[in-house]
């Protein structure tokens, strides 16, 4: 990736196992201003090395930490420990109320990335995830203005871009908007989906002749189900850290992105033909062991 890409250079969407650290490590590596870095979870040594290489060039590295995670506070000073060794600058969101889960990353005035995954090494190799890498500037901008606004403890900027989905203060609406207006189709990797209204709606959707696959197991194929990942219509696909439950709606900082070229919606066609490949091998396999079991 390079700075000299321009603003109509499509978004890419990204899934396979072998990509997702080296898509990170390119946008870091060609950074030459700012790092703009929003964590949940982080262990991976490439990612802190290349951090440190960042601020060792005289880039400016600024992180938005969680200061509220499973695994406790040692945990969590190891995470911030660890950053503080690359030569980042910390912050950490202090929201009494609201858990801090987003994941993304911009490198001066683009490309940004808007991820799923936590960058560890469990997520690189072991997760259904997913990345977008987007050089939109208008996402730029706002990721940009989230960021000092969760570091400022403000408001959430008014003018952010749609493409933004943003809880817990407009993913309800937005996703609840976007699966309303689909027409024939809407596919959902989530194995934490647990909203009531919104499972209630998918149902309605369904009832009303739409194509509602919902793959929520915890496993699919020799992967865990990790990312949140939606498809509608094969026209509008979001990627991001949010799941269709409450706690992630309407509780946490969640961010993910809508996606419209061409090209990453084919991708994603092709994620869930490969999700559905997996599915329909599981349900073979589990069949076939039941009738073992009657013989």
């Amino acid at each position: 990736m390079t700075q000299t890409d321009t603003p109509s250079t499509p978004d890419r969407l990204i899934v396979d196992v072998e990509e997702r650290r080296s898509a990170l490590v390119d946008v870091i590596r060609g950074a030459r201003r700012t790092i703009t870095l929003s964590l949940f979870r982080c262990n991976d040594e490439a990612i802190f090395a290349e951090l440190a290489a960042a601020t060792a060039r005289g880039v400016t590295v600024d992180v938005l930490v969680t200061s509220r995670s499973k695994g406790g506070k040692k945990r969590r000073e190891k995470l911030w420990n660890a950053l503080e060794q690359t030569g980042a600058s910390m912050h950490a969101y202090t929201d009494p109320v609201v858990k801090y889960h987003a994941k993304y990353l911009v490198a001066d005035e683009g490309p940004a990335v808007v991820a799923s995954l936590n960058f560890t090494k469990k997520c690189f190799k072991k997760t259904w995830d997913a990345l977008v890498v987007t050089h939109d500037p208008a996402v730029v901008s706002g990721l940009k203005q989230l960021m000092a606004a969760d570091c400022e403890d403000s408001a959430l900027p008014s003018d952010l871009s749609p493409r933004l989905i943003v809880g817990p203060e407009r993913a309800r609406v937005q996703l609840t908007t976007l699966i309303t207006q689909a027409k024939t189709s809407i596919r959902l990797i989530d194995a934490k989906l647990s909203d009531p209204d919104l499972i209630e709606l998918l149902k309605m959707r369904r009832a009303e002749g739409i194509a509602v696959d919902i793959y929520g197991a915890k496993r699919i194929g020799d992967l865990k189900s990790h990312g949140k990942i939606l498809l509608v219509d094969e026209s509008t696909l979001v990627v991001g850290s949010l799941a269709l439950a409450a706690l992630s709606l309407d509780f946490r900082r969640e961010v993910a992105i809508a996606v419209t070229d061409p090209e990453a919606i084919a991708e994603a066609v092709q994620l869930f033909a490969t999700v559905d490949a997996a599915r329909r091998a599981a349900e073979a396999a589990a069949s076939d062991a039941a009738g073992e079991a009657l013989c």
